[in-house]
């Protein structure tokens, strides 16, 4: 299985517009998905940012290729953070043990700006991070991995609901030191970390989801009004 993500910006003021024809166009979206052989397709807004992730097997579709239905209509409305192409680079990964069924699955999608650019630093304490796991993570985290594309960061987690449990005191402090440490080089855009720092962040929004598995199913987009 081959994981793929994607990122852009709509102008200022023109979410609506844009959530209002994509949503005029999504069963002609959702046809190209499926015809295009991808799998657990999820598409997020917060703010004026949107992040897309899906799978595939044997086949490489594009991006272009899965929104080519409605790329040329929202040509003026799209300022593309990722090379629609080649996707954004992976900055982090902690696979896991991935669920197939997705029934138990919530998600958390999170996205940051580097405040100077530096993807470098950023992927070198993550690679700190990747280097010091011991083990195959069980859960409740599953399929998680971070995405780059120029100054921003997205995260893409699939959290297994059944393993969850409230932090312990000792993870909680872990949580926070390590948070605090990587506000040096980035700011946030989602709300993740509010709770710690006091401020207020938009929460990121499921636009559009389709999984291809026991059946085929979307959510419906978000209103734009």
């Amino acid at each position: 299985m081959e994981r793929h993500s994607f990122s852009f910006e709509i102008k200022e003021g023109k979410v609506g517009d844009f959530l209002k024809i994509f949503g005029s166009n999504w069963d002609s979206v959702r046809a190209e998905i499926k015809e295009s052989g991808v799998t657990n397709f999820s598409l997020w807004n917060c703010d004026t940012f949107f992040f897309g992730y899906y799978e595939s097997g044997d086949k490489e579709p594009s991006t272009s290729k899965i929104l080519g239905p409605v790329l040329d209509t929202l040509e003026d409305l799209i300022k593309w953070k990722s090379d629609f192409e080649k996707g954004m680079a992976l900055m982090y990964e902690d696979f896991g043990i991935v669920r197939e069924d997705k029934s138990m699955i919530r998600h958390r999608v999170f996205m940051t700006h580097l405040l100077k650019g530096d993807t470098a630093e950023y992927k070198r304490r993550h690679d700190e991070l990747a280097s010091a796991r011991t083990s195959v993570t069980k859960g409740p985290d599953s399929n998680f991995s971070i995405w780059n594309a120029g100054d921003f960061i997205f995260g893409y987690d699939e959290i297994d609901t059944s393993m969850e449990h409230e932090m312990t005191a000792e993870e909680k402090e872990s949580t926070i030191r390590w948070e605090k440490h990587m506000l040096d080089i980035m700011e946030w855009i989602t709300d993740d970390v509010d709770w710690i720092t006091d401020m207020h962040h938009s929460h990121v929004k499921r636009i559009a989801y389709i999984n291809e598995g026991i059946k085929f199913e979307s959510v419906p987009l978000s209103n734009p009004n």
